[in-house]
């Protein structure tokens, strides 16, 4: 409103000139993670993923065969592909260079022109790709060889520092003939982080490795020396195998290739002994967490094949009651599909849209199967024993599930002598404590707040439920208990909302045992209640593992460095002061100021060092204080980055297969700090 001249305000203004108008690739750096998601590691890894795109979109256009990835010493990258190398003549819109439009100018590129484009394929669909590195990059070199030419242009946060020049021709004996090389270096004023993470690196372009079928791709980090190559001639196959590399396989993979109406579907099936399925789909190289069309498509394929072969060949009755589940169960598939304008749902592209990629999938997959199945009887024959077993086993963990259901139900979910439930009804303010052992049970109930935290102890280890079907898992009384007290079901009949607690804390001791109870917990989870993880709602308790006590004072302390540092915090003595700095040079010390434990640990004298060496060793006051009390205690909230990874890593260390959880303890056991025997 605007008042009156008579001291009241007037407001401001509104004019065209408050209209502010980035131009170029200035909204980038004005908010780059729209672009790129955040400034952290992952926008960091972003920008490499955006350049190595184009690069590999030339390889699934069938331009490129090797791509040469090289992270420098100083943290800068480079890209290089034997591709049609990017266009340097003039472009008719923009008037500069195509080689300089791609690189500062928003949505230009060669993905966006149809059948017209560059591209039949793309996954970088947004057009923003290498644009937005030059916008984040301290400075960036362009070098492009066509048609024996090489040409050059250098940019400083995304704007151009030279023209695009003619740097000389190639030469008739290089190995590069043609392509494009982007260097850069992430800028420093944008990112807070400024180091390649090899492992992230590696583990991303193994992937699109298996995915780009017959590209090299070499991966050289010059900070340690290292080169990798990845080269998979089986395509999907090979990412296959690698996946069940440690599982038990019934059957011999499937693979279909087919394309149809523009839309170019891959898939790869294998049978293994697993109770749980392994589906992962792609769209244009692009993981699609969340599935869509495709993965709608291979399910209904996948249950229509294996139903009329199975009842074709006497295997399936009319009176088998066979589900899709049922059909899936050990099943390691992945689906690719390559289309030129794809319709990803959300910003993350996490699921596909296209309507008719469903029908397209179902088709060529549905075919294929059919096919294989036929001219693999011996396989097919293991399938559908599997499926009859799953069915089965299905029926009795439904049987297993409503009794477990139906027991929490009759008895209120109290468990007489178990579960010490809370008085707080409301979940989100409730916690549940697991806790090891019915000593430490007996403290955690005497030294919780009643009014919001349930304890649960349990006795011994669990059940280690990776190698167990749901009705042989909730035969197990531990794991009944655990079900009932959590209150939300379990199976296909699991619904988080009903959960009873949204703070479910594992607290165990810091031993090899309590690591190991953890570890089952967590594969309990893991495999059962995913959906606990993905809301984090799970945590890991953190006792103390001394009580450093000098006089009256003390304090607790969760590693060895932290009990040092408190230790010093008390020696406030001049002798003390003297022996520590003694100690620290290397000189004799004097030995009236320093006492040795035990455990051969160095001690100042007056302070006594209490190592716990379990939860039932502190008193009720002491486990509240430390691991309980909001205020004061740690918590480690599990979260799961990488499903794929985590559920690899599962199954080495709690799967069969004995000889890979071997390699691994060989390997990483000279890294084990504190091992507890």
């Amino acid at each position: 409103m605007i008042k009156d001249e008579k001291g009241s305000k007037q407001e401001k203004a509104y004019t065209a000139e408050q209209i502010t108008v980035l131009e170029g690739l200035d909204p980038v750096r004005k908010r780059p993670g729209m672009y790129i998601g955040n400034t952290a590691k992952e926008g960091f890894h972003h920008l490499l993923k955006e350049v190595v795109d184009n690069a590999i979109d030339e390889a699934m256009a069938g331009y490129a065969k090797h791509i040469n990835i090289v992270i420098h010493k100083d943290n800068s990258a480079s890209v290089t592909d034997d591709g049609r190398g990017i266009p340097v003549d003039i472009h008719k819109q923009t008037k500069k260079s195509a080689l300089e439009t791609v690189l500062t100018v928003l949505h230009a590129g060669g993905k966006f022109g149809g059948e017209a484009s560059g591209y039949k394929v793309s996954g970088g669909l947004h057009g923003v790709g290498v644009s937005v590195v030059n916008a984040l990059s301290e400075w960036v070199k362009v070098e492009v060889r066509r048609e024996g030419k090489i040409y050059s242009q250098e940019y400083k946060r995304g704007k151009p520092t030279t023209k695009v020049k003619l740097i000389g021709k190639v030469p008739p004996k290089d190995d590069w003939q043609r392509g494009t090389k982007i260097t850069y270096k992430p800028d420093p004023e944008v990112f807070t982080v400024l180091d390649f993470d090899i492992k992230y690196v590696l583990d991303h372009y193994r992937q699109q490795a298996y995915l780009t079928r017959g590209v090299h791709l070499t991966i050289t980090d010059e900070r340690d020396g290292f080169s990798y190559q990845y080269y998979f001639e089986g395509g999907l196959v090979s990412y296959i195998l690698h996946i069940n590399r440690n599982k038990n396989v019934k059957t011999l993979p499937m693979y279909v290739s087919r394309t149809v109406d523009n839309v170019m579907v891959e898939c790869a099936i294998q049978y293994t002994d697993e109770f749980t399925e392994t589906v992962l789909t792609f769209a244009n190289n692009i993981y699609t967490a969340e599935g869509g069309m495709h993965m709608t498509g291979f399910r209904s394929a996948l249950t229509r094949s294996l139903n009329n072969y199975g009842t074709k060949n006497n295997y399936l009755k009319e009176t088998d009651k066979i589900t899709g589940e049922d059909m899936r169960e050990g099943l390691t598939a992945i689906v690719s599909v390559k289309l030129a304008n794809p319709q990803f749902e959300g910003q993350t592209k996490a699921k596909l849209g296209n309507a008719e990629v469903r029908g397209i999938v179902e088709d060529v997959v549905g075919q294929g199967l059919e096919f294989w199945l036929e001219e693999h009887p011996a396989d097919a024959g293991k399938i559908l024993e599997k499926v009859l077993l799953a069915a089965k086993a299905r029926l009795a963990a439904r049987a297993a599930r409503d009794a477990v259901i139906r027991k929490g139900v009759l008895e209120g979910l109290a468990l007489p002598g178990k579960l010490a439930d809370c008085s707080e009804s409301d979940p989100a303010q409730s916690e549940l404590y697991i806790v090891e052992g019915d000593s430490a049970g007996g403290t955690a109930k005497q030294g919780r707040d009643r009014r919001f935290q349930a304890i649960l102890p349990l006795r011994g280890k669990i059940l280690n439920v990776e190698r167990a079907r749901l009705d042989k898992m909730l035969s197990s009384e531990q794991i009944k208990n655990v079900v009932i007290a959590l209150g939300a079901g379990v199976g296909d009949q699991f619904n988080v909302e009903n959960l009873r607690y949204h703070r479910i804390i594992i607290m165990a001791d810091a031993d090899v045992d309590g690591a190991h109870i953890r570890t089952l917990l967590l594969t309990l989870f893991y495999r059962y209640f995913p959906d606990i993880i993905a809301k984090g709602y799970l945590y890991i308790a953190q006792p103390p593992l001394f009580k450093v006590q000098r006089g009256k004072s003390f304090d607790y302390a969760f590693s060895e460095k932290q009990r040092d540092s408190i230790i010093e915090k008390f020696s406030k003595d001049v002798q003390d002061k003297k022996a520590l700095k003694n100690k620290k040079e290397e000189k004799p010390l004097e030995p009236e100021a320093l006492i040795t434990s035990n455990e051969g640990e160095i001690m100042i004298k007056g302070v006594n060092v209490q190592r716990y060496k379990g939860l039932g060793e502190m008193n009720a006051p002491q486990l509240w204080e430390t691991t309980m009390d909001p205020k004061n205690r740690i918590m480690l909230q599990v979260k799961v980055t990488d499903a794929e990874k985590a559920s690899k890593i599962f199954e080495m260390l709690m799967g069969d297969e004995v000889l890979p959880r071997k390699n691994f303890i060989q390997t990483h056991a000279k890294t084990v700090k504190n091992l507890d025997i």
